[in-house]
């Protein structure tokens, strides 16, 4: 009788273990850090074990383009901006936004007082840093809505493709450089220049935000009922663990570094990353607003002569997941 009940009691955990074997990979957009602090959480806290699900959360970097990774099968969903999916998409790489934490954008450009730039009037003649690999779209259609060309010149701005840190600001080879709320605007402020010797352009207040940090999936496989109810899972969790960093930025922080591998990161800035990021997620609960979406998608086509997008896209966002997560 021992034997039978130790058996059946086996069998059950089995049945649970393979229940809880529901794996998801998500690739992030970049390393690990506060900006992705709610998968970290939900992690963390039983958010995915308690939805059966077992998450692989693999951290990106300078060389990493999320939509390459998941076209190559290499991730189920992926963290990207907006811009960069919407591009990819019209390209060929079928992406689809399934859910949205973030409600804001914390793109701006940040300058030096010192060369005169105080206004986007005096943004010609001027050298601005930019991020590429997907992230020059925004920056892009925001100089053609200023009717103000790339290519250099008097009447033009010279764009320095920037490394992932701010030292064309502080080095002077920008007037300008790319910079989040969250993270590079304060790297510059440690590095000993004072808030005001800059000049903050948020990407928010000159009309041109467009959506950052989505999560997205390649439209095939949401034919596939059983992916679909996995992210439903996956994004039910997820926005649990965001709801909770907003709540706990101190604790989500401390979260994120336990994760960190590379040891890079400090305590002093996640945390104050963290604060940041929950303005950001602050209004979203992971559902896809259209209004946001038909906002981003104007700016992307205003692109001048070389727009980001040449078409409105066709199924690039479903609420089919955040319907039945939220």
């Amino acid at each position: 009788m021992k034997t039978a009940i130790l058996a059946a009691a086996l069998a059950a955990f089995g049945a649970s273990a393979s229940l809880a074997a529901d794996k998801v990979t998500l690739q992030l957009k970049w390393v690990t850090q506060a900006q992705f602090a709610g998968y970290y959480v939900a992690a963390d806290k039983g958010f995915y074990e308690e939805e059966g699900l077992e998450v692989e959360i693999k951290p990106g970097g300078p060389d990493i383009a999320p939509p390459q990774v998941i076209a190559g099968g290499g991730a189920d969903v992926i963290v990207d901006w907006m811009p960069s999916a919407l591009a990819s998409r019209e390209k060929g790489v079928p992406l689809v936004n399934i859910a949205q934490p973030f409600k804001s954008s914390g793109m701006m450009l940040t300058c030096l007082k010192e060369t005169g730039v105080t206004s986007p009037e005096a943004f010609p003649g001027q050298t601005l840093g930019v991020w590429f690999y997907g992230n020059e779209y925004p920056f892009l259609s925001w100089m053609a809505h200023l009717g103000i060309p790339t290519e250099g010149g008097e009447d033009g701005v010279t764009v320095l493709k920037q490394g992932f840190n701010v030292d064309p600001l502080l080095q002077k080879q920008a007037a300008c450089i790319s910079t989040m709320t969250y993270n590079e605007y304060w790297q510059v402020i440690d590095a000993g220049i004072t808030p005001e010797q800059l000049m903050t352009f948020k990407y928010e207040d000159q009309g041109v935000a467009t959506l950052e940090d989505g999560l997205y999936v390649l439209e095939d496989n949401l034919s596939d009922p059983a992916f679909v109810e996995k992210m439903v899972k996956f994004v039910r969790a997820s926005m649990k663990g965001w709801k909770y960093a907003e709540a706990n930025p101190d604790e989500a922080a401390e979260i994120v570094l336990d994760n960190d591998a590379s040891g890079a990161q400090t305590e002093k800035h996640q945390k104050r990353m963290m604060r940041e990021i929950a303005k950001l997620t602050a209004g979203s609960n992971g559902a896809l607003d259209p209004a946001d979406y038909e906002r981003t998608v104007e700016t992307l086509l205003k692109g001048g002569s070389d727009p980001v997008i040449t078409k409105t896209p066709e199924g690039a966002w479903t609420h089919a997941i955040t319907d039945k997560a939220l």
